[in-house]
């Protein structure tokens, strides 16, 4: 895992140094860095590691508040400092295509995480071995996550990656995604407060 490319992007929360890392030079599904270029890279950084969501973070679906999550965790990372790791792992890390046949499981009756099971993937495939491989990359030795999920501190922490602490990223709950979060809370342990 390596730096294939860097630039500054402008958003409406502001500018990012954008990095592209990959294990392969041009890859075309790399992982992502926005990093707000004023961090000191030595202290605790906030850091949201974000998985792919191209159904909420890009079209802005309503069944899920990922998208919701990655403009929270920009504006935090703009506003305090930090960088958000885009990981390319949609689906909880079985892809696009089987997401949206697990979409239609969930509209048979099943929760997200029965949907994948009975796709015949586990409740969550997504690994964090990639984000701290960034991490380390950039000298990254302790942060604050950006995040509600224990699996995820779990990860990081098992790594090496001193989590000094936890951010919380509250979404208010839709009618459309509510079956949804009280899934994650109570199958997958997410410290939802707002469910």
């Amino acid at each position: 895992m390596k730096e294939q490319a860097k630039v500054s992007i402008p958003t409406k929360h502001g500018s990012f140094m954008t990095i592209a890392y990959s294990s392969i030079e041009n890859d075309p599904m790399p992982h992502i860095v926005l990093l707000n270029p004023d961090t000191d890279l030595t202290k605790p950084v906030n850091i949201r590691v974000h998985s792919e969501c191209m159904t909420g973070d890009v079209f802005g679906s309503y069944r899920c508040e990922c998208g919701e999550q990655l403009d929270k965790a920009m504006e935090y990372v703009a506003e305090h400092g930090g960088l958000v790791i885009y990981l390319r792992q949609e689906g909880r890390g079985i892809g696009i295509i089987n997401k949206l046949h697990a979409y239609v499981k969930q509209d048979e009756g099943y929760d997200t995480a029965e949907a994948n099971k009975v796709l015949g993937f586990g409740y969550d495939d997504r690994t964090y071995e990639d984000a701290v491989a960034i991490l380390r990359d950039l000298g990254v030795k302790a942060i604050q996550l950006i995040t509600n999920n224990p699996s995820k501190i779990e990860a990081l922490e098992e790594s090496g990656i001193r989590v000094d602490g936890r951010i919380a990223l509250n979404i208010k709950p839709r009618i459309e995604n509510l079956g949804y979060l009280k899934t994650k809370k109570e199958k997958f342990g997410h410290q939802l407060d707002m469910v």
